[in-house]
Parts: structure tokens; sequence; C-alpha cells
């Protein structure tokens, strides 16, 4: 197939360069030159992965008409903040017939929509397949094996990207649930930044997983309050992603989280990542929807409270050791074990 893959930052690129591996036929756009693998001074090496020499074939530019022109597939991996603008200029030159690979992950803000609902509102349309799981874009350009869910309201859009993607690298399994794996890739990134707190106060491993678990049970709660399904966050796209990006030191939100709870202040941590970080932005969206919505998320609350009310790591870390003992199968509202009702 012939692709087209919006975004030069790391996921976008290692995407590319994987797609290409494929065989594919692929143009990878992005907003800045020299953030390009493509440099006419860098011609060896790539900005994003120094460590990677540049493959043969792989096609840069930031003229998005010139990137979509012919394409059968377009693969968006831009930043949430990003992806409205992205559409905007996409529409007048978007290919009639082109499948949208939407693997960007996180949730709009202030407006709290998933992205496959900010793309809706702009494409109505155009056919699109969810790409999440359990991936960094490091393991994918190194060639280590991984595993991640397509999803599409249209099965058929779904086994295509399965098909494209699927190799003895990539293991892709296919879904219906477009929501509970949007959702999955969103909140996962929130509660990573929490176990990052937690390690980087010192709390250790055994905190590490119950927080994990709970919050599980927080994604749970809200993402089937929001319309996804049980079984994809006990999936690749929720339980696998959220213990991938909980426990390695690659995840830029676990490292967010890290240098929280190790005493340093937000603006720090993210100039010394360098990086987006959805999590942080995520966070505000997260706690306006359980607000809303009634839906018992503590960890996501305290995260929000530490990110932008000033709470400090260790009183958010002691509020929720605190808080009122419970059944752990808690029953809610709806008589279903951790439903969506708040409970207390």
């Amino acid at each position: 197939m012939r692709w087209a893959v919006l975004g030069g930052g790391h996921w976008g690129t290692a995407l590319a360069v994987y797609l290409l591996r494929q065989r594919h036929i692929v143009q990878l756009w992005g907003r800045r030159a020299e953030h390009l693998p493509c440099q006419p001074s860098r011609t060896d090496l790539f900005p994003v992965f120094p460590e990677c020499a540049r493959p043969e074939g792989l096609h840069c530019t930031v003229d998005l008409a010139a990137a979509v022109r012919g394409s059968e597939g377009i693969v968006l991996a831009v930043p949430s903040h990003a992806l409205r603008g992205l559409l905007t200029h996409l529409l007048p030159c978007l290919p009639p017939t082109a499948l949208l690979v939407l693997a960007s992950k996180g949730l709009e803000v202030p407006s709290a929509l998933r992205l496959d609902q900010v793309l809706r509102e702009i494409l109505p349309e155009a056919p699109l397949v969810v790409l999440s799981g359990p991936s960094f874009a490091h393991d994918l350009m190194l060639g280590k094996p991984l595993a991640m869910t397509a999803a599409s309201t249209d099965p058929t859009y779904a086994q295509r990207v399965a098909e494209a993607f699927g190799s003895a690298q990539m293991r892709v399994y296919t879904s219906d649930d477009v929501a509970g794996v949007c959702l999955g890739g969103a909140i996962k990134n929130v509660l990573a930044i929490a176990a990052g707190i937690s390690d980087g106060l010192g709390n250790g491993d055994s905190a590490r997983a119950a927080l994990i678990t709970r919050g599980m049970a927080e994604l749970h709660r809200l993402g089937t309050a929001l319309g996804g399904r049980t079984e994809t966050f006990m999936g690749l796209a929720g339980a696998g992603d959220l213990i991938l990006t909980s426990c390695s030191d690659l995840s830029r939100n676990r490292r967010v989280g890290l240098g929280l709870g190790g005493g340093l202040s937000l603006e720090a941590v993210l100039r010394g990542i360098g990086e987006e970080a959805e999590g942080v932005r995520t966070a505000q969206a997260l706690f306006q929807l359980a607000q809303s919505l009634g839906v018992d998320m503590p960890i996501t609350e305290q995260v929000y409270r530490v990110l932008f009310e000033g709470a400090a790591p260790r009183a958010a870390s002691d509020e929720l050791m605190r808080r009122a003992l419970r059944s752990e199968l808690h029953v809610a509202d709806d008589g279903a074990p951790g439903g969506a009702a708040r409970t207390e």
C-alpha cells in the first residue's frame, strides 16, 4: 500500500520506518524539516533515533498535500492537542478513499473528547481505524516483537490494517470497540504518572503493583461509563498499555511522575524530558469527566491535584492510603462489581 504517516516525532517516525520495512511505499510528514530524518545535512542518522541508520526509500516532506497525494492509507501520529488543527488542514487535500489510522493517544483539552470523536467532527464519513496497545517507538525501531489492537466499527477496515501492519515483529488483533481502545490509550498515561510519583517517593514495588491494580479499576469505571467494554480494558489497549507505561522508564509519563516524586517542579520535569507527555494534558480532561459523570477516580484526582493545584506528592500518596476502608469488590448503583457509579 501507499501510506502517508503524519507526525515526525518518535512514534510517527518509527511507524513510517516499520511500514517501509514491510515493503509499503511511505511518505513521512512533519511540521519542521529539521526534525525529519530525511534532511540533506544528516543523510545517515535520525534526529530522533541517532543510533539508527536511515533506511533507503523513506521520503519526507513538510508539504501536507504532497504527503497524502495518492495515499491509500494515512497514519495520524501527532500529539492530541495538534490533531484538530491537522485534520482541518488535511480536509481539502484528503484522498476520497484513504483509510485513516489514528495512532495518537490522549483526550482533547478542554473539550474532553476522545480523539476519534475529534476526527469524526471534522471527517464524519472517513474510513477510520484506531491502532493502540503496549508499544514504544524505540522497541518498534529496533525490531523487537510487540502486539497491538486495530479497532473500527467496520470489521473490514480493522482487518485491512491488521494485514497491512501485521508481521513476524508485530501481531495485530482486531476489535470493534473504538471507544474502549481510545480510552484505554488515554487513561493509562495519567495512571503512569501516578506510578512514577509513587516510585519517585520511594514507595517500592509493592505499592506500584497496588497502584496499577487500583488504576485498572478506575480505567474500567470511567471507560465503561463512556461506552467502552470490559474485555477491551483487560486487553492490550487497556491492561497491556497500562502495565508497560507504568513500569518502564522509556515512558515519558512515568518519567514525569518520577521527577515530581523526586521533588522537581512540573516545569523542570517537562523541560528535562523535552518531549510531549500526553498524561499531563489528559489529567485535566479525565478529572473533568470524572467530576461530571460522578465516577470515583481517586488516583486520577490526586494526580490532577499534584499537576495543577500544587499538592505535594507525599501528601497525595498519603491521601490515597487514608481513604475509607471498603470491599475490593464494591457494588455500584447498577449492581455490577466495579461499575461506573460513584461509591462511598
